[in-house]
């Protein structure tokens, strides 16, 4: 049903909702799907602000295109970055911003909200011992690990590889006791993901491994903000495989779980000193008298 909620039908039900005399200062926030609207939700003044799920990123984007054009007030849209501030692009609009990392996923983990999960599901002694061996504190093991995936995905983006990330083996590339990948079983696996009839009769470029191995390492070697490179979805997949074995011991903790879990545990205190927060505050400023944030 998703897919038939085209911009415009959005655009319009925005206006629909407006024509109510009780909306008429109801603020609107635009964000790309449902896990969106789950983490904005305990962070919005609910009677001031309403979300609208717009079911991709671009979609979100055409939304608001379509109304400024219309001159409707009171809209913010709130996308994930991905790789757009790597790649030194801005949002295009001051009533579209961009969450402070890659998506919203890495923004909890960058969090405290992480430590509440470990403490709940994490092998102290496990913890402390893959620390030890590898000096390096558990959120840097993560994005290690996960810069790899990110970079792949930068680099698929860069290329026009449309190589396949969904539903990924994590655990046929990354060492269960480690959680070090192995680059090239990563990048044979995802390829072999994605190449298929359908592929091939569309002509889509296509990159040996080796050059694909090249072209990571290469920005491997550049400096770049780790939680900008890397996909949450990703770190949050890691470290439920970590959990496993690496640093703890249980099945239960499957990556759906764990981001549930995760925006439970991101409380408004956190997100109060993001550089989205302040960005909000500052639209409210310019957009009076539309509301978005709780009191």
């Amino acid at each position: 049903m998703k897919e038939y909620l085209t911009p415009d039908r959005i655009a319009n039900q925005l206006r629909m909702i407006r024509t109510n005399p009780t909306y008429q200062f109801c603020s609107f926030l635009i964000v790309e799907g449902p896990s969106d609207e789950k983490f904005y939700k305990k962070l919005i003044n609910k009677e001031k602000c309403q979300i609208i799920i717009a079911h991709n990123k671009e979609k979100a984007k055409n939304v608001l295109l379509i109304l400024e054009k219309a001159q409707f007030s009171g809209v913010l849209t709130i996308v994930d970055a991905d790789f757009e501030v790597l790649e030194g692009s801005l949002p295009a609009s001051p009533n579209l911003l961009f969450t402070d990392t890659h998506d919203i996923e890495t923004m909890m983990l960058q969090s405290p909200a992480l430590e509440q999960v470990l403490l709940e599901f994490a092998s102290e002694e496990k913890r402390n011992s893959i620390e030890t061996k590898s000096s390096k504190e558990l959120h840097t093991l993560l994005l290690e690990s996960g810069k790899h995936i990110g970079y792949l995905r930068w680099v698929s983006l860069r290329a026009g590889l449309s190589l396949k990330f969904e539903d990924l083996g994590f655990e046929k590339f990354i060492n269960k006791d480690t959680l070090v990948i192995d680059i090239l079983k990563l990048i044979r696996h995802v390829q072999s993901k994605s190449h298929n009839a359908e592929r091939d009769r569309l002509h889509q470029r296509y990159l040996e491994d080796s050059d694909i191995y090249d072209e990571i390492m290469q920005l491997c070697d550049e400096t770049h903000d780790l939680w900008h490179v890397c996909c949450g979805h990703d770190l949050i997949c890691i470290l439920s495989l970590g959990l496993r074995k690496a640093i703890g011991s249980t099945n239960k903790t499957d990556p759906e779980l764990l981001e549930s879990c995760l925006r439970l545990a991101y409380e408004p205190a956190y997100f109060s000193k993001t550089q989205l927060h302040a960005a909000i505050q500052k639209w409210e400023r310019v957009n009076i008298p539309f509301i978005i944030l709780a009191a």
